[in-house]
């Protein structure tokens, strides 16, 4: 019974920290650094992510699933009708920027972007209530994502909505990201988790350029042909409701290594060099303002004792 108290107090202290950030606004006059402000408000964000609730974080993730049907969607249709034209490669890849535009426009949840927002929280105050927060984020975000982009690859494949030559390139856009072998997929998928990373680190400063900025990280994305597990699970999928690949392949070698790779590369490596570069600022932070409350209450006795 103690053990059990004991946690539902850490939790409670967890959750009362989440609420008091939750009211704090960044400031940055009154921060180390413009990296420690932008790092402040990525992290509050990701406190607000982590306390809501599981139903409303699982649907919003799923309705970003069926969304980044339209990165597939796009980028299809694009290389139908722009075959033969100069730079069509360019162009072609714009369609899978859609997706995203979409998704984070309307503030759908994104496995990718959660890998950084919901970390910083964690790295910032290391709790075992935290980590649970964070592993059950991470779990309903991504569950919702895929049960969302099986949806939208339902529909793609099922539905009469295309003509054959589009489906042809749905096929042929599909098939490009299961030429590469596990070791490559992971190793893209590092280097697809750090460019959306970036992205998300750079929204507090884009102001009413954010889309611009979505359509720029996602598109050398898609240049780069990097995998990415919510993107490419419409991909593969598609695949495997119309035939093409058995579902095995769906999960290895595509999901597992994909999946490790964005981890990799938006969390592991990305969220803790920038919360690296701004830890001993924060610090010093809070020592500074440790030492002038404590200073503030020695002032405060005295002068209680003197009346």
């Amino acid at each position: 019974m103690g053990v059990d108290n004991d946690k539902k107090n850490d939790q409670q202290i967890d959750n009362h920290q989440l609420q008091d950030d939750d009211e704090i606004e960044v400031d940055e006059e009154h921060l180390p650094s413009a990296a420690a402000a932008v790092h402040e408000q990525i992290r509050q964000d990701g406190q607000k992510e982590l306390e809501r609730d599981g139903m409303a974080l699982l649907w919003s993730a799923i309705a970003a699933g069926i969304s980044m049907g339209a990165s597939l969607m796009a980028k299809g249709i694009f290389q139908v009708h722009l075959e033969g034209v100069p730079g069509a490669f360019l162009l072609e890849n714009l369609g899978y920027t859609f997706g995203f535009v979409i998704v984070i426009m309307a503030r759908q949840q994104l496995f990718t972007e959660n890998t950084v927002t919901a970390v910083l929280p964690v790295m910032h105050t290391p709790t075992a209530g935290n980590m649970g927060l964070l592993m059950r984020l991470w779990s309903l975000v991504l569950a919702g994502n895929l049960v969302g982009t099986a949806l939208g690859a339902l529909a793609f494949s099922w539905m009469p909505i295309f003509d054959e030559a589009t489906r042809d390139a749905f096929h042929a856009i599909s098939m490009k990201v299961m030429e590469n072998p596990p070791s490559e997929m992971f190793a893209n998928a590092v280097i697809s988790g750090w460019i959306i990373a970036t992205m998300v680190w750079m929204f507090p400063s884009a102001g009413a350029a954010k889309i611009v900025v979505i359509i720029l990280m996602t598109w050398m994305v898609a240049l780069g042909d990097l995998a990415h597990i919510v993107v490419g699970s419409v991909e593969i999928l598609y695949l495997v409701f119309t035939g093409a690949l058995p579902w095995q392949q769906f999960i290895w070698p595509f999901a597992i290594p994909t999946l490790l790779g964005n981890i990799v590369g938006g969390t592991f490596i990305f969220a803790l060099i920038s919360h690296a570069q701004i830890r001993n600022e924060l610090g010093e932070k809070a020592r500074a303002e440790a030492e002038a409350r404590r200073r503030r209450e020695q002032r405060e006795k005295a002068q209680n004792s003197q009346s």
